[in-house]
């Protein structure tokens, strides 16, 4: 039945209140908020503000908004539609069992989905100490000293381990020639393949099993376990190339490395893979965290985000993002990697699943796996059959000439999924919910029976002696009880979004509704395999769909990809499209890449990626992009001109009323026009972006459409583009198309967080669709026209209003004071409040995104905040406080602070802990003062060390490390 004619249980449409529960302010509350702008209406309000020429003539043409009642019925039927399996397909992708109290209390808790990325440490210490145990479980199963806080998936982590080889394999760069295993994953060599051919590295797969092909090569990658099942000895090839100058990569399973000597005692320089089989589930291909570990000396060219271990001002232990080039969107187009490439929440799971189970059990669940295909593989070799390899870890290889697909089918019928490799070849993967059960209905399935098999003692060469997870982590939370409380207690450290409004401008902190969130951890949606056959899929299929048809209707595209698995794939996989298109009209000396100096910082990364030329163009002086400069650099460029990425409304807040003349004037010289869609929250049911002259734009269902960030990720982006470009879509990295270079390992990338989306679309309706993108307007000139007069807000329209957002300008009470837009920050959280945005898009601002979700309350106590904390700086410049002895600079202020014995700064403990009266009933308390991000950097630590280990750095490197930001990026 098509989605937009679903009904209740009993025949009966029910009317959705849902806009309401979603939308903050009530009819009341935006009327009192419209007088203080001077408006009558919401609709003046709007027409005021979003210039007429982009306008839409017609309302979204989506289905009517539906109950939760009814949206949940809905769902289930299309989880229902969904056929759960045994799954035994393999191929990176393994069930497991979520322990109960990880999935209550992380997947499913506000808590930790609500959070954003840390980049405000002191609020953020509980994710970010979950993140460190996360690199801890990494570094130790892999045998290498550093490892990043999670990547997207396997695939993309082996093509960021490809271009980190690269860029630090110097004198064998200019080879532009990396070697792949044969045996690895298939979805692996077509991700790599793609993406390499954009910025001209040349991929020769071959057969790793005996000797390196000829020729020079800057890097190879190895799969261990194969793709077949097959583990070998790597130690000799990882000589051998490292002999020959070549850096080394190994795609490990996490699981393996408990049992498999680690790819570091092997000689690894590099380790890359997924969590996912630490306890996240199957997801239909995602969210799952990727990982990356490397040697001494890589530790600065790693990519996205790196926890480290530093100090507050105080000398305590406190955690951050550690070396500076974590914020890889400061640099631009010289940024080794998009800083959006992460997967924090599942990262979070995978780390406690190893803290629950510890190493006893992680092994022990990995003997139990090796076990059951030992049994599987002796059964069918006593039957007659032919096992192609001799060592194995989890997969089994079975011969079955010309019989492949019989076996798969009948496998089917008792309700299995085999993987059919070959019309001779049939693959059998066990994990952690594989049964001696499970066993016997998969030996049935080829005549045999169950034959008791004495585990054989695997080769020396690949058993692990050594040790691993000896922290005390590891050890101290085995018990249900003990994990709750731990779980608790880091939580309780963070500020999160069920417990205050976080004002980030450009992020979209909305709320992420129960009701969305509750389908995503059935069954029928959590526990199907990516590669499942398609008639297994026919719920997600649809649900898939769905999105596709109104996510493009919202946008004004022809056609939607929902496989890129984040903002920066989105952004990948829209510039390839437009790279394609070019390539396709023998157009191939179009590189260049036009970025504005207001558009997103990640823009320039991934047009670099994309194999493009990136060159900005100036802004003038009201905020807008100076077209002027656009003509200059369009003539300077002519013929070159591949595209420009705008973000629309401008990262400045303002609708720029010249967008249409932006999209002519590149359109006329030939190039293509990328909107960039993280802020299409000020524009849904307003504006398209496909039909006010966008080609192609990226989407962040982790922003504007309700997917939770995570604390760093999930997000899923997808991309929209105009009909002349959707032969450029990203293809399936199984093949089976005709399209173009897939950017993640599953075709649906994040599919397992689609239902939230599709959940918030049903739920508003196009009416509750357009509400909410009004109020979001509407929040944010409120918060600008009340808090102008104390701190004055930089851009704004032809109409003195600004979008969605606001960027407040704290430079003049810099040089007057002293007092910096990071000691407004850091004063915020004591007065329980996520920072907005610091000094992005403009070095020494804040911006300020309320988003529609805040209610009038919420708002009113942020602006009280921050007038209060106006009065504060006016006392530092008055001369009342010295600057460096004042709250602001002494924020944030822990408990143990305030109620120390000693106090001896000029202000008293109550206007450090209760600067307005609200707060003494409900306070946060910050576990850690400022935190010295230079002494972290110095001294990096980036596991869980014993507590001695805080006194003195570790054996990495730390020469390079520079002072500052500036020098950093020099």
């Amino acid at each position: 039945m098509p989605a937009e004619t679903r009904t209740a249980t009993h025949g009966v449409p029910l009317t959705s209140d849902f806009p309401s529960r979603h939308i903050g302010p009530d009819a009341d509350a935006s009327r009192r908020m419209l007088g203080t702008l001077g408006y009558d209406t919401l609709a003046n309000l709007i027409d005021s503000a979003v210039p007429e020429q982009i306008r839409s003539s017609q309302p979204l043409s989506l289905p009517a908004g539906r109950s939760e009642q009814q949206v949940l019925a809905d769902l289930r039927a299309l989880s229902e539609r969904n056929e759960t399996r045994v799954q035994m397909i393999g191929l990176g992708y393994s069930d497991t069992v979520t322990p109960a109290v990880l999935r209550r209390n992380i997947l499913e808790s506000p808590a930790w989905y609500t959070a954003y990325t840390p980049y405000q440490p002191e609020i953020s210490q509980g994710r970010l100490e979950a993140l460190l145990t996360f690199q801890t479980v990494i570094e130790d199963l892999t045998a290498l000293p550093l490892a990043g806080a999670s990547l997207l998936d396997e695939a993309t982590a082996v093509m960021e381990a490809v271009l980190l080889m690269r860029r630090a394999n110097k004198p064998k760069a200019a080879t532009n020639r990396v070697v792949l295993d044969a045996d690895c994953l298939p979805q692996t060599l077509a991700v790599v393949r793609g993406r390499a051919k954009a910025v001209g590295i040349e991929v020769v797969v071959a057969d790793l099993s005996g000797e390196l092909p000829d020729g020079d090569m800057f890097g190879v990658v190895f799969q261990a376990p194969g793709a077949s099942g097959a583990v070998r000895d790597l130690a000799p090839m990882i000589a051998a190339a490292q002999t020959r100058g070549a850096l080394t990569t190994v795609a490990a399973d996490l699981l393996s490395l408990t049992i498999l000597t680690p790819p570091g005692e092997q000689g690894a320089d590099i380790a890359v893979g997924s969590a996912q089989r630490f306890g996240v589930p199957l997801f239909f291909g995602g969210p799952h965290a990727g990982y990356m570990a490397v040697r001494g000396g890589l530790e600065r060219m790693l990519p996205g985000r790196l926890v480290g271990v530093s100090v507050d001002v105080e000398g305590k232990t406190a955690y951050r993002l550690a070396l500076q080039t974590r914020e890889q969107h400061i640099r631009r187009d010289k940024a080794t990697s998009n800083i959006c490439t992460a997967q924090a929440l599942l990262a979070n799971v995978a780390a406690m699943y190893a803290a629950y189970h510890g190493p006893e059990g992680l092994r022990a669940i990995a003997n139990r796996v090796h076990a059951h295909a030992t049994t599987i593989a002796g059964s069918l070799r006593a039957a007659g059959h032919t096992i192609v390899h001799d060592t194995f870890f989890d997969t089994v290889l079975v011969r079955v000439p010309a019989g492949a697909e019989t076996i798969v089918a009948l496998a089917d019928r008792d309700g299995i999924n085999l993987r059919l490799v070959d019309a001779d070849h049939v693959a059998i993967a066990c994990d952690e919910c594989t049964t001696d059960d499970i066993v016997r209905r998969v030996v049935a399935v080829f005549g045999a029976q169950p034959t008791t098999v004495a585990v054989p003692e695997l080769p020396s060469a690949l058993a692990r002696t050594s040790d691993y997870l000896q922290h005390g982590v590891f050890h101290s939370h085995r018990s249900e009880t003990a994990m709750l409380r731990f779980l608790r207690t880091l939580s309780d450290k963070d500020l999160a979004l069920d417990r205050t409004m976080i004002p980030l401008g450009s992020c979209t902190m909305k709320l992420n509704s129960a009701v969305e969130m509750e389908p995503i951890s059935w069954p029928g949606f959590a526990s199907i395999h990516p590669y499942a056959p398609a008639a297994q899929t026919a719920g997600y299929l649809e649900l898939v769909a769905d999105l596709e048809r109104w996510l493009g209707e919202i946008t004004g595209y022809d056609r939607v990809s929902l496989q890129p698995n984040a903002g920066s794939q989105g952004e990948l996989a829209g510039l390839l499209a437009i790279h394609g298109y070019h390539e396709s009209r023998g157009e191939l000396g179009r590189n260049v890449c036009l970025i504005p100096q207001s558009a997103h910082g990640t823009n320039a990364a991934s047009a670099v990626l994309a194999g493009m030329k990136v060159v900005v163009v100036a802004t003038a002086e009201n905020g807008n992009i100076d077209l002027g400069d656009l003509r200059a650099k369009i003539t300077a460029h002519e013929g070159a001109v591949a595209a420009i990425m705008l973000t629309y409304p401008s990262t400045h807040g303002v609708y720029e009323n010249d967008v249409r003349t932006v999209c002519d004037l590149v359109h006329e010289a030939g190039g293509q026009v990328y909107v960039d869609g993280a802020n299409l929250n000020a524009l849904v049911g307003l504006a398209q972006p496909g039909k006010f002259g966008g080609d192609v734009s990226h989407l962040n269902l982790h922003k504007t459409f309700c997917i939770p960030h995570g604390g760093g990720g999930p997000g899923v982006g997808p991309v929209a583009v105009r009909e002349h470009l959707a032969p450029f879509l990203p293809g399936n990295p199984l093949g089976g198309d005709d399209l173009g270079t897939p950017v993640s390992a599953a075709n649906y990338g994040s599919a397992g967080i689609l239902p939230i989306t599709w959940a918030y679309l049903a739920l508003m309706g196009p009416d509750g669709l357009t509400s909410a993108t009004e109020t979001a307007v509407l929040a944010a000139n409120y918060v600008a026209r009340s808090l102008g007069p104390h701190f004055p807000v930089l851009y704004t329209g032809p109409s003195g209003l600004v979008a969605h957002e606001c960027i407040l300008d704290l430079r003049p009470v810099t040089e007057a004071t002293g007092v910096t837009a990071e000691d407004v920050a850091k004063r915020l959280i004591d007065y329980g409040f996520h920072a907005p945005t610091l000094s992005f898009p403009v070095n020494g601002t804040l911006m300020v995104e309320p988003t529609e979700s805040e209610d009038l309350a919420e708002l009113d106590r942020f602006i009280e905040a921050m007038v209060s904390i106006r009065r504060e700086i006016d006392l530092v410049g008055d001369g009342v406080w010295p600057l460096e002895r004042s709250p602001l600079r002494q924020a944030p202020h822990t408990a143990e602070q305030v109620t120390a014995d000693n106090w001896d700064l000029p202000y008293p403990r109550h206007l450090a802990a209760y600067p307005v009266a609200s707060l003494r009933a409900a306070k946060y308390w910050p576990p850690v003062r400022r935190i010295d991000g230079v002494h972290g950097d110095r001294n990096l630590v980036c596991s869980c060390p014993a507590p001695e280990a805080f006194e003195n750095t570790t054996d990495i490197d730390t020469s390079a490390i520079a002072e500052t930001p500036e020098e950093a990026f020099a």
